[in-house]
């Protein structure tokens, strides 16, 4: 039976670790609160002493929830998180407790920001770095067997102003659209206070049975397989999609949902995947800013819990060889300060014409700027997952579903009537009437738009969405400032609004329609129209990357203020050395696997089978009737030696990356390393099914996708 007092309901406890509007509703003055939601909504500063009497309200609600010490909380560049905790209780001079956490120490911090990448941004020696809070953000608690830490969700900055973090460029991106989203509406004679961009992200991963997968170095360092056959039950049945969840994983699931509920995180579904042991998570959206924030702790929470439940959980895009591998699948969408989701149709006429106008900016800004989309995604986990038949592939192109693209080619070519009352006749039905479910989903398609939201299908389930999101603010904004600036031009002239949005809509589907595909994006057919429209600009991750500092790339980050001066070469670096970083890991683990592990296995298989011919009285291995035996022997035989030449080469070319520049770096990893690893890979593969069970060094497959039910 279900115990209250043992077990809380979500409602109960929902937000309790939150310091949010309702924490700071009961213990601010309504002259203060006013003051925090205003800055909070409106994206402003608070005054020093606001801030003072914030920090003490704060403090004090803290440590009544158990938190002994107080931290900012920032998102590196690494896609990771990082706090320095600091006690809120030190002693006086005379040895006496005092609470020491005030409001300059609440809006700003020092952390030592030397050993954070920064791409040459910095000395080594230099190590100052200011973090900042975010107050768009709210703080929250995260509680431990003995107390708790305060989290301040802050951004992070080098000494001159520039950003080492991913959250400052998100925060300006999200301004950037914002603003310009309200100026749109505001064309349109709509009087909102404001528009938020709200994210919400679907978060897949693998869990695995922690004692087993630790013997396995690949997992425990790389955090997926680099050797594993595949195993004869796979998920080609199609067992496990949305099946019934093993117990061992829904109270894993149960314990993270509390947890989260606490912190103000609201999990929303939770379900098996395609492949065994992966599962997915999806938290109900949010603010942009603030669900790149939830989603990151989502991931916190998760990493922390599992390994109390005996869990290896993986985040990583491709865990698995020949099997599903993990995204992250990014919802966008628009709101009002009215309630108005913009990207959902309407019936009311003129809602319509302003969806449609958010919806063509957005196909406008991806087809001038689909190669930022390209590099946000560019990761190396995500270099085993896309294009796989499981994810979409790494062209980007939108799928707008059968009626609304028949609608916008209508409007391209003019094939659509205005008359004075505002009614769009199509010669099929009224515009109003547009059915946001008209058709399927594309599960093919990078960028889907899906009823009331684009869905970015392409981020890995490894990576933070700060930067994706980052982007695709970015070129939205920039589309919207592209059809605002014609139809402010136009308006001038005397023209009625709702005809000069129809013209606006018209140029930009003119001008932005190469990027629409409604097919198939897995085809060789897509793969050559793509590039027969000029969508495929790189082919490598490295070359992915580098799109970065593609120059209308920059010149568009630059204008919108997102990315300045060099910051965006810093951010290139930084993505290029992580990329080859995770890289060379894999390398030196297979090596270690190699003559740790398969080669002195097949010896043993060797011996084994030396020692079953010598045993056997009578035997005469020249016998026709054995040769199956004596060619498998020496055929094991060879590939030892063909591996041991292999392992020595994997460690020369190793030796090559030396003195390597970051882009030749990466270069040579993608274009000469790894496949000379799958070569490997392959050999190693095939010998595992050869060698005898006791004998093979690590948990196969079929053992490591195995959690009791």
């Amino acid at each position: 039976m279900y115990d209250r007092k043992c077990c809380p309901s979500v409602k109960d406890t929902f937000g309790s670790l939150v310091f949010d509007k309702r924490a700071m509703k009961d213990r601010l003055t309504p002259d203060i609160y006013g003051q925090v939601i205003d800055a909070m909504e409106s994206r402003k500063r608070l005054e020093p002493a606001v801030a003072e009497v914030v920090a003490g309200a704060m403090k004090d609600w803290a440590i009544e929830h158990g938190a002994t010490h107080w931290s900012h909380w920032f998102q590196p560049m690494n896609e990771l998180t990082a706090e320095k905790h600091q006690a809120f209780t030190i002693p006086d001079p005379d040895g006496n407790p005092v609470n020491t956490f005030r409001g300059h120490h609440l809006i700003q911090g020092e952390p030592d920001a030397s050993s954070f990448p920064s791409a040459g941004n910095r000395s080594t020696f230099e190590a100052r770095g200011y973090s900042a809070w975010d107050i768009s953000s709210p703080a929250f608690i995260i509680k431990t067997k003995k107390g708790g830490t305060l989290c301040i969700p802050s951004v992070f900055l080098s000494f001159d102003g520039t950003p080492l973090d991913l959250k400052t460029p998100l925060l300006r991106a999200v301004d950037a659209l914002e603003s310009r989203a309200v100026k749109m509406l505001k064309i349109f004679g709509q009087n909102v206070k404001w528009v938020h961009m709200t994210v919400g992200a679907e978060q897949e991963y693998f869990l695995l049975d922690r004692p087993r997968a630790q013997l396995r170095p690949d997992i425990r360092f790389c955090g997926r397989t680099l050797l594993g056959a595949q195993p004869a039950k796979d998920q080609k049945l199609d067992h496990h999609y949305f099946g019934a969840i093993p117990t061992r994983v829904l109270s894993y699931m149960e314990e993270v949902e509390r947890t989260l509920a606490e912190i103000g995180v609201p999990v929303v579904t939770r379900h098996n995947e395609v492949a065994r042991c992966q599962f997915e998570f999806a938290h109900l959206y949010a603010d942009a800013n603030r669900a790149c924030d939830q989603n990151q702790i989502l991931m916190e929470v998760m990493r922390k819990l599992a390994r109390e439940h005996e869990l290896r959980l993986l985040f990583h895009e491709k865990p698995f060889d020949g099997m599903n591998g993990s995204g992250k699948h990014t919802n966008i969408s628009l709101a009002d300060s009215e309630g108005h989701n913009l990207l959902k149709p309407s019936k009311n006429q003129n809602r319509n014409i302003i969806f449609l106008t958010f919806l063509a900016s957005v196909v406008l800004g991806v087809s001038k700027f689909h190669s930022l989309l390209q590099a946000s995604i560019a990761t190396y986990g995500n270099m085993f997952r896309l294009g796989g038949h499981e994810a979409p592939p790494s062209i980007i192109s939108v799928y707008l579903g059968a009626a609304l693209t028949d609608l916008l080619h209508r409007i391209k070519n003019a094939d659509v009537s205005m008359p004075a009352q505002g009614i769009m006749d199509l010669g099929l039905t009224q515009l109003p009437l547009i059915n946001s479910f008209d058709s399927d989903r594309n599960r093919t398609s990078p960028v889907a738009f899906t009823g009331d939201k684009f869905e970015f299908r392409a981020p890995g389930s490894s990576q933070s969405i700060a930067l994706p999101v980052t982007m695709f603010a970015a070129l939205w904004a920039w589309g919207l400032e592209q059809l605002a600036n014609k139809m402010e031009a136009k308006i001038a002239g005397g023209k009625d609004v709702l005809e000069v949005a129809l013209d606006a809509v018209r140029e930009a589907v003119h001008d932005g329609s190469d990027i629409l595909f409604e097919g198939d994006a897995y085809t060789p057919e897509w793969q050559a129209e793509a590039k027969r429209r000029g969508l495929i600009e790189a082919e490598t991750m490295p070359e992915r990357i580098a799109l970065l500092l593609k120059p209308a790339n920059k010149a568009m980050l630059e204008d919108l203020g997102i990315y300045k001066g060099h910051e965006l070469e810093n951010l290139y670096a930084v993505r290029m050395d992580s990329f080859s970083t995770g890289l060379e890991v894999e390398a030196a683990v297979m090596f270690d696997m190699l003559w740790e592990g398969i080669l002195p296995a097949i010896a043993k298989q060797l011996v084994l089978e030396k020692s079953a011919m010598s045993n056997i009285d009578g035997l005469n291995i020249n016998d026709p009737a054995l040769k199956p035996w004596t060619d498998f022997t020496g055929g094991l035989a060879h590939v030892k030696a063909e591996l041991i030449s292999d392992a020595k080469h994997l460690q020369e070319l190793k030796g090559r990356l030396s003195g390597m520049g970051s882009r030749e770096r990466a270069d040579f990893l993608t274009g000469t390393i790894i496949p000379h690893m799958d070569s490997i890979r392959a050999k190693c593969d095939a010998v595992e099914l050869t060698i005898a069970a006791d004998i093979w060094p690590y948990p196969i497959y079929r053992n490591l996708l195995s959690l009791s039910a």
